[in-house]
């Protein structure tokens, strides 16, 4: 917060609704008046610049500062996340990958129910664990096109998958962040690793069945049941072992990879009577030597590893100040202001995928490197409307937290007192939905529930928890989400269809969320 006051009005209800304009109007706009997302992003900034500087007093260069972080935020390194995921699939296709990717897939069952459990959900939870940032939603949406389901239907279900693992994902850091804040309480990572375990299976457990209702009635979930069981108690039982012994880190690595292996060897030995097909017919495949399904999903592998490595502490320590490559670290200051903004051209996750995209072309017969130059173009042309997007919408949340917005929001929600833990799941709601990040949600508002913990006797580790829950639940809807997902897809200008589908989804989890919450307060 860069202004001398969150409270500009001396009265923290008044000013709370004046900084709620921002998420309000970005509802409104997307379903109500089924504005496109890129012209929704841009009025919501300029409806937010005019809030900051005239009502909560940011300096105008402040101000303009706050947008150029955005921007620059928006294309590195978010923007060439996403990019390089899209190119990485679109290599897996060019080279015929793909061809076989999928005809393990089908190999596996015809029934699209239990694909899909097996890759929008499974598989997207585990990409979520080893990169985050958009990537299993860009991936797993076009996985699922490619199987037969409907543009928008497998963007809207993928971020509903989603809401079972962006508590954790890439490796566990939206928790594991809490350990920099020094919170008081001995409120710690761990602590609140545990805690989570007392609300997340709740949802992971019930999200497959979700899913499956969603794609195919309740005489879907009854006929893939043994399926949805399978899958639901290995990926929950494992993640609550791993949160409540281990920590966040591995918990959306190794229960996805087990729910995965489970599923797979189950259908060996079970298959629905009644196979699921989207477009009415069995999807043709075929069969594939073992090693050859090994290399088809190597982009992936490579992915993982790759992301992995630049996860390592001692990794990230070679971009330090002081690091080996800590040169490749472009640190500049913004004109006029106190701010400045960061590009790591190595360090970025964008580049780990970048390298696994050209480890996949150099070790591949079917593709050369002038072919994948061509891709990158082409991917580079697909999105650079959303990422004008994405960087309004990073633009907005510099703007509403350097402006004290978010302060007083947070504030006003902190002062219901004993009712407060019945609406900490919001403000991790609203921190996920402004920012489209877990990370940055809890990095606005942990420090808020912590301290209305311990003013009101609460564990301020189940706020916190509950923050984090909040956000996940915000992603299903979050404009920085949706636009990826739509993006994904190839349905660009169809930002507000999609968020009217999911809206209702988040609204109901999040009520759940808040109610349990409250409960849990009455005994923690």
């Amino acid at each position: 917060m860069l202004v001398e006051t969150f409270n500009p009005f001396d009265n923290l209800v008044l000013s709370a609704l004046v900084a709620a304009i921002p998420i309000l109007l970005f509802l409104i706009c997307l379903t109500f008046l089924k504005m496109k997302g890129i012209n929704a992003a841009l009025l919501n900034l300029f409806i937010t610049f005019l809030i900051v500087i005239f009502v909560f007093k940011l300096p105008l260069s402040t101000s303009l500062g706050s947008i150029v972080q955005g921007i620059v935020a928006g294309f590195w390194p978010i923007g060439w996340i996403i990019v390089m995921a899209v190119w990485l699939y679109k290599i897996s296709v060019e080279s015929g990958k793909f061809n076989v990717l999928r005809s393990s897939i089908v190999g596996v069952s015809q029934d699209q129910r239990v694909q899909f459990l097996l890759i929008g959900f499974s598989f997207n939870a585990f990409l979520e664990g080893a990169a985050g940032f958009g990537v299993p939603i860009a991936i797993c949406s076009v996985l699922l096109v490619s199987l037969g389901f409907k543009p928008l239907q497998a963007a809207m279900l993928c971020l509903i998958a989603n809401g079972a693992s962006g508590a954790f994902g890439a490796i566990g850091i939206p928790v594991g962040i809490i350990d920099t804040f020094e919170l008081q309480g001995n409120v710690t990572s761990m602590s609140v690793s545990v805690m989570t375990a007392l609300t997340l299976p709740i949802i992971n457990f019930t999200i497959p069945f979700l899913l499956i209702f969603l794609i195919d009635g309740l005489k879907g979930v009854k006929e893939v049941l043994p399926a949805i069981l399978v899958t639901s108690a290995t990926y929950t039982l494992t993640q609550v072992i791993i949160t409540v012994f281990v920590g966040p880190e591995l918990a959306d690595i190794i229960p996805p990879l087990l729910a995965m292996g489970m599923l797979a060897l189950f259908l060996r030995k079970w298959q629905p009577r009644n196979n699921f097909l989207l477009i009415g017919k069995n999807l043709e495949f075929e069969n594939h030597s073992l090693s050859e399904v090994i290399k088809a999903w190597s982009p992936f592998y490579l992915l993982t590893i790759f992301i992995l490595i630049w996860s390592f502490p001692a990794f990230k320590g070679l971009f330090a100040e002081d690091g080996m490559l800590g040169f490749t670290v472009l640190d500049f200051g913004i004109a006029g202001t106190s701010l400045s903004a960061s590009v790591s051209l190595i360090g970025a996750t964008g580049t780990a995928i970048l390298l696994a995209g050209l480890t996949t072309i150099g070790t591949t017969a079917g593709i050369k490197f002038s072919e994948g130059y061509h891709l990158i173009k082409n991917t580079v042309v697909e999105f650079w409307k959303p990422i004008v997007m994405i960087c309004a919408i990073i633009g907005i949340s510099k703007l509403m937290t350097y402006g004290g917005l978010t302060v007083a929001l947070g504030e006003a929600v902190a002062t219901a007192g004993t009712v407060f833990p019945l609406l900490s799941p919001i403000l991790g709601w609203i921190g996920v939905f402004m920012t489209g990040s877990v990370v940055n949600n809890n990095t606005l508002f942990a420090p808020i529930q912590v301290t209305a913990g311990n003013i009101i006797g609460t564990n301020p580790s189940l706020l916190v928890s509950a923050n984090t829950a909040g956000g996940v639940i915000a992603k299903l809807i979050s404009p920085q989400s949706i636009v990826i997902a739509t993006a994904a897809v190839g349905e660009t200008g169809r930002e507000a269809d999609l968020t009217k589908m999911t809206l209702k989804y988040s609204f109901g989890l999040l009520a759940f969320v808040c109610i349990w919450t409250f409960i849990l307060s009455l005994f923690f």
